[in-house]
């Protein structure tokens, strides 16, 4: 009894910071939530039959893939280069510090800042065509964008998967001790 209460009460904890994870990058959220449904399907309150416990471990691997690929298309779709990708990271771990609007200010700023330097390194090369400021600002302006949509989108790809396994923890949890 005190085990599976135990289990509820940190299953429900991994559920939260699952979804917390979805905005903050260091916290893989979808692993997390469906490390919170695990936990909740051990106890003998109530379970998940297998298909649903494989369904989502599928669907939680892709996602987590995805979420590193997405950005990273996102940038070369737009124009970009792996430094905006990486600017977009690094500006959105500094945009921590000014949560929620940081998060997202930070990885465009990022990406932008990264293809600047990028664009700059590639224009002071010899046999590169040379663009006006204008022009290298516009070009980094337009694959800040790309990363910054694909960063949106694996956040709110997460934050789908995330939800959808709260979703579902709290209706088994509710329906078993209920």
């Amino acid at each position: 009894m005190a085990l599976d209460i135990t289990l509820l009460i940190f299953g429900f904890a991994l559920i939260v910071l699952g979804v917390i994870g979805c905005i903050v990058p260091a916290i893989p959220g979808p692993p997390l939530s469906y490390c919170g449904i695990l936990l909740l399907h051990f106890t003998k309150y109530c379970h998940f039959s297998s298909t649903f416990l494989i369904v989502w471990a599928v669907v939680v691997v892709a996602v987590t893939v995805l979420d590193y690929l997405i950005p990273v298309w996102g940038t070369r779709k737009f124009g970009g280069s792996k430094w905006g990708a990486w600017g977009s990271v690094i500006g959105l771990i500094v945009g921590l510090i000014y949560s929620p609007v940081g998060i997202f200010l930070g990885a465009l700023g990022g990406a932008l800042v990264g293809e600047l330097i990028y664009q700059g390194r590639l224009n002071r090369r010899e046999n590169s065509p040379k663009l006006s400021g204008k022009e290298r600002f516009n070009k980094s302006l337009k694959a800040a964008f790309g990363s910054f949509i694909g960063l949106i989108f694996g956040i709110l790809l997460k934050l789908t998967v995330s939800i959808w396994l709260a979703v579902a923890f709290i209706k088994k949890a509710i329906l078993a001790l209920f």
